[in-house]
């Protein structure tokens, strides 16, 4: 039923530009910054003189309550009663309010809107087992790290609302779209068709949906809340202990992309003492026929952990229910010895050959979203398994900056750090030693091989050709730097 509404919903939403540039339009920078932040009060403000946008603001984004002749005109085509008849809005007397939430967003291929559950940012309500989320800070992660390169097909595993699919919807010719939750495949066949977009939806478990199939893409905000084995909200829980989720999501996504294919996943994992994290997600991958780039963006504290996903859940950590849950889920931790909990992506692609796993941490602050910058890294992966470093002669990418850090000492300023430091992308830096600089600075492209390099500075150092621990050194230096965009092949 909500489907069939959305056609002169649409009409309504696009007459009073009730989209996301019409948001930052009427309500100014300070007023949309502060509703993004949930602080509905200067939202409200400027909305009560702003017309029919100012009550579909009211309506839909601050979900209050709004007489019923000011919400007719605003949704006009629509009518109130089917609008309530479909679950879109509530009755209350004269009143009406918002039974869904429903808002504006660009992801970059036009005016799109997302139709989700209700949550307590702007008032307080329960989260059910089925609570479908919208557009949350995960989710919009993810869309900031899905590389964006046309493709003929792409699955949104775990869709929920259907944000990722409407993405892809951009990029893609074919979109298809799975969930377990038998809401979030209503929600989203409503916000696919109030979008106006052909989107494959089936529902199943896990891959369970699309055995047998193959895509150019696979996108994935999993239920990957790590913690016991259970399911209180689908879109967190996915009923496997602890990261079983992202293992199994990493491990099972390569055999249905399809060739030179692409996954973009959100995952966690967990810090066991005695244990390297970069071990345990790459044991997730198959050791043939992958290439993989794993990010870790963030790691938390058990206690920080729980209690923010709590929190999440609508429960208040002073009540003495959410303080029971606390403990279990705290001491499934302790038994499990679970010291942290990583968060971050898992980029895949299809290759053919042996499987090359880089997993690294960038907790530091960049900007730039990595979607661009995984395509990027599978070429220089890619590069780097059919080319030798060592006859080869690379350039310094212009976007480096050589950095040396001097400190106070007992002789006046001494060098205490040289740095080599992409200033685009994840920003990253390497510390170099004396001759590693040296080694870096002769990078011109003029024609000399790294080998020949080496030797040329060898020699100027020691009077004596390089030795093999020396080449070693150079080679896996050069390979690091290539793989970060750092240096590039001439």
């Amino acid at each position: 039923m909500l489907t069939e509404i959305c056609g002169p919903l649409r009409a309504a939403l696009v007459r009073n530009r009730f989209t996301a540039d019409g948001l930052v339009d009427l309500l100014g920078p300070d007023a949309h910054a502060a509703l993004t932040r949930s602080e509905s009060v200067p939202a409200r403000r400027v909305s009560r003189s702003a017309g029919e946008l100012g009550t579909l603001i009211r309506l839909f984004l601050l979900a209050d309550d709004c007489p019923e002749d000011e919400v007719a005109a605003a949704l006009a085509p629509l009518e109130t009663d089917l609008a309530v008849a479909a679950g879109l809005l509530e009755r209350d007397g004269t009143q009406v309010r918002t039974a869904l939430d429903l808002r504006p967003v660009d992801l970059g291929s036009g005016d799109r809107w997302i139709i989700s559950d209700l949550d307590d940012a702007m008032a307080a309500r329960s989260i059910t087992a089925d609570h479908v989320l919208g557009l949350g800070h995960a989710s919009y992660s993810l869309l900031r790290a899905t590389p964006t390169a046309p493709v003929d097909s792409v699955l949104d595993l775990g869709t929920g609302c259907g944000v990722q699919a409407v993405h892809a919807a951009g990029y893609a010719k074919r979109v298809t779209a799975t969930d377990v939750n038998p809401r979030a495949i209503m929600l989203a066949a409503a916000t696919a068709a109030l979008n106006g977009l052909d989107i494959e939806l089936l529902k199943g478990s896990w891959f369970e949906p699309i055995a047998g199939r193959r895509f150019d893409q696979i996108v994935a905000n999993p239920p990957f809340v790590v913690g016991p084995a259970r399911v209180e909200h689908t879109y967190r829980d996915s009923g496997l202990d602890l990261d079983g989720a992202s293992k199994l999501v990493v491990s099972q996504v390569p055999q249905f992309l399809a060739e030179g294919g692409t996954a973009a996943l959100l995952a966690s994992w967990v810090h066991v003492a005695g244990e390297d994290w970069r071990s345990r997600v790459a044991s997730w991958i198959p050791d043939e026929g992958i290439d993989a780039w794993v990010v870790q963006r963030d790691v938390a504290d058990p206690a920080l952990y729980v209690g923010t996903w709590l929190r999440d859940a609508g429960l208040d950590p002073r009540d003495s229910a959410a303080k029971e849950q606390a403990e279990r889920w705290l001491d499934h931790f302790a038994a499990a010895g679970v010291n942290g909990i990583g968060f971050g992506y898992v980029f895949l692609r299809q290759i053919d050959g042996t499987s090359d796993v880089l997993a690294e941490d960038l907790t530091h602050d960049y900007d730039d979203p990595l979607g661009d910058e995984a395509l990027a890294y599978f070429e220089r992966s890619a590069w780097l398994r059919d080319n030798d470093v060592l006859e080869t002669s690379f350039s310094i990418e212009p976007a480096v900056a050589l950095e040396r850090i001097y400190q106070p000492g007992g002789d006046g300023w001494e060098e205490v750090a040289t740095r080599l430091h992409r200033t685009t992308g994840p920003r990253w830096q390497h510390e170099l030693d004396e001759l590693a600089t040296a080694l870096v600075r002769g990078m011109r492209g003029d024609g000399l091989s790294l080998h020949e390099l080496i030797a040329m500075l060898a020699i100027a150092h020691t009077g004596e050709l390089p030795d093999t621990e020396l080449v070693a050194a150079a080679k896996q230096l050069a390979e690091a730097l290539v793989r970060h965009g750092v240096i590039a092949p001439r």
